[in-house]
């Protein structure tokens, strides 16, 4: 890293300290058809907030369709159905009660209750029900539920064609609930896998919705294509969980490939019912939607959904923007499965996006608390940039002891992105549920100085 990149960069960044600032970023971003909005972590609040104030203005000033999120398609379309005027429930705590699988904190929090009212309030003034704003998940999680969901439209739709569907999934249901113990032993070949069942039944379905396509000006009808997704999830999670005790690479690109499957897929519908091109919000961690060719985990073999985005629409139509943070607090387990803790985020390592970009920012911290870094036709920029620089993921998961082996890798950050947003020092993101292991007093009085 030269000693001149951070002055070189401070000329082009754009400060982020009011909403009306935003202007740039919208500027920025231009005519693309999908905006994908990363996070440097799961638990930030600034992140959640950034994300909401762009995608409200997306959403308002250039006709944006919906937001598809990180997140499983059943649990997700609970929330949509509340936000577009449909389904039982009456609060958006309510509407999130379907997120009841770790980690809960992600989507049941503070921001997401604002943004679904937002959302909500704004559907109402829209008059014609097919231009409501949705909100969608990518995921692939929700095995059991979404076999339960494709069974249960059946039963309202086709009893005969629900027979079929109880009996192909019976097979995945015969080893009990836990989707890794079905993986482990298809795995292994201690039992059958049940991939052609699992096939079978997204085909007959992805039939009946070819039926309404072949009629002139057809289109699929919502509670079909939420079948069809929700059996596009059990054959996508069936294929993953088998995958998982195989190479890590390939249940990642397993995961990541039927995010990007989804995503297709709502643009396609929405598309026909709105008779014209739909464009989309999408929000999900800078591990899958920078660029995975641009980083170190491209480069052994793994693929995820920016990259495919790109590939499949072409950069012009796409805008990866990823989000990054020095300092702060955040929102993690220090376990899979465990409870969510408010944890302090150490300074990031010398060497790493991050502590270059605190170098801009701590020159002049009232101006540049948060900033836009253009990357895209960047020339000075870029030119400024290192070839690869650290960078830091915080998931679900932060281990600050091991903080470079667990959380660091490197990247080509100007090919990775089209823009970062940098929030110098960041806050925890709120979950509704307050457990004994979230609480403001455990930090230390000298927070954040140490001293």
């Amino acid at each position: 890293m030269t000693d001149q990149a951070p002055a070189v960069l401070r000329e082009q960044v754009l400060p982020l300290r009011t909403d009306d600032d935003l202007d740039a970023v919208l500027s920025h971003i231009g005519q693309a058809r999908l905006v994908l909005m990363g996070e440097a972590t799961h638990g930030t609040r600034e992140f959640y907030q950034l994300r909401s104030a762009l995608s409200k203005r997306l959403i308002v000033e250039q006709g944006f369709d919906a937001i598809a999120v990180e997140a499983d398609w059943p649990d997700a379309l609970q929330a949509s159905r509340f936000v577009q005027l449909k389904g039982a429930d009456q609060t958006a705590d309510q509407a999130l009660s379907g997120f009841q699988r770790f980690p809960q904190w992600m989507w049941r929090n503070e921001e997401m209750v604002e943004l679904l009212y937002w959302l909500r309030l704004h559907n109402q003034q829209v008059r014609d029900p097919a231009r409501r704003i949705g909100f969608y998940g990518l995921d692939l999680y929700s095995l059991h539920q979404s076999m339960r969901l494709v069974v249960r439209y059946l039963e309202q739709a086709d009893p005969p064609a629900a027979g079929r569907a109880r009996e192909r999934y019976s097979c995945i249901d015969h080893v009990g609930a836990d989707p890794l113990r079905y993986g482990y032993l298809a795995s292994l070949g201690l039992r059958e896998d049940c991939e052609t069942e699992v096939v079978r039944q997204l085909a007959e379905l992805t039939a009946q919705a070819q039926r309404h396509l072949d009629v002139a000006g057809g289109t699929v009808p919502d509670e079909l294509f939420y079948a069809q997704q929700n059996a596009r999830v059990v054959q996508n999670a069936e294929r993953y969980y088998r995958a998982m005790f195989s190479r890590r690479d390939e249940s990642w690109n397993v995961r990541d490939s039927h995010m990007a499957d989804t995503l297709d897929a709502l643009l396609a519908h929405l598309s026909a019912h709105r008779r014209g091109p739909a464009r989309l919000v999408v929000w999900a961690h800078n591990s899958h939607l920078g660029d995975a060719r641009a980083t170190e985990m491209g480069r052994a073999g793994q693929l995820n959904l920016g990259q495919l985005a790109r590939e499949r629409h072409g950069e012009a139509a796409v805008y990866l923007l990823g989000f990054s943070t020095h300092d702060g607090t955040v929102t993690a387990a220090s376990e899979w499965d465990g409870p969510a803790q408010l944890k302090r985020v150490r300074p990031s390592l010398p060497g790493s996006l991050e502590a270059l970009l605190h170098q801009v920012s701590e020159e002049d911290p009232a101006r540049l608390a948060r900033f836009l870094l253009p990357l895209r036709a960047c020339a000075d920029a870029c030119a400024a940039l290192p070839a690869k620089l650290l960078e830091r993921a915080i998931g679900v998961v932060y281990r600050p002891e091991t903080e470079r082996q667990s959380h660091y890798f490197d990247a080509e950050v100007a090919r990775q992105f089209d823009a970062v947003i940098h929030v110098d020092r960041s806050s925890a993101i709120k979950p509704l549920e307050l457990s004994a292991h979230w609480r403001l007093d455990e930090l230390p009085e000298t927070y954040p100085s140490g001293l």
